[in-house]
């Protein structure tokens, strides 16, 4: 059915520091035409940090969209849409933490809102950190909270905690690299 579906028009309403909207003309199988919105985004990346007790880093920053705090896996928009996530997520890591990491390893990926926008993360997991230092741009004020894995946990599921990237990341963490802690525990090996 999509095959059926295509674009006819694309116009550029707004052109952003972040984003770029644009008003696309849809044409249908049975001819009819409707206006969609589409927001394009060059990209971004995130980490996962992990100190050597299990506990993750999280940042409190300031969301001007939720007009709040939120609490979130560092991350941050590509450079350049040819820029690797991997070096963005390495950048983003000591920008914002205050560490770095010398092997990151791919996590997932996911596009946050495909009904209207193209927006790419890729997640990254850090661990065997290295003590650095922030590099906060003039308009960042975040601050660095560590968290065990149950404490993240009951954040997401009581409603505290509600970024997409940064809920799907965790869980996805939690999956990959604690389900093998969490089993030898459990058996004692």
């Amino acid at each position: 059915m999509s095959e059926e579906i295509k674009r006819i028009k694309r116009e550029l309403v707004h052109k952003g520091a972040v984003i770029d909207i644009y008003e696309d003309t849809m044409e249908f199988p049975d001819g009819h035409t409707a206006k969609w919105d589409y927001i394009h985004h060059d990209g971004a990346a995130a980490v996962i940090p992990a100190l050597p007790d299990g506990r993750i880093l999280m940042v409190r920053q300031y969301r001007n969209a939720l007009e709040r705090e939120t609490i979130e896996i560092p991350a941050g928009k590509l450079d350049n849409p040819k820029e690797p996530g991997i070096e963005c997520a390495s950048r983003e890591l000591e920008e914002e933490t205050g560490y770095r990491c010398e092997h990151l390893e791919p996590l997932l990926t996911l596009h946050t809102t495909v009904a209207f926008c193209n927006e790419r993360i890729e997640v990254f997991a850090a661990r065997n950190l290295i003590p650095s230092r922030q590099h906060l741009d003039e308009d960042e004020f975040i601050d660095v909270e560590a968290y065990t894995m149950e404490e993240l946990k009951e954040k997401i599921f009581s409603g505290e905690l509600q970024d997409s990237k940064t809920v799907a990341a965790i869980l996805a963490y939690e999956v990959k690299y604690c389900q093998d802690r969490m089993e030898k525990r459990k058996t004692g090996k």
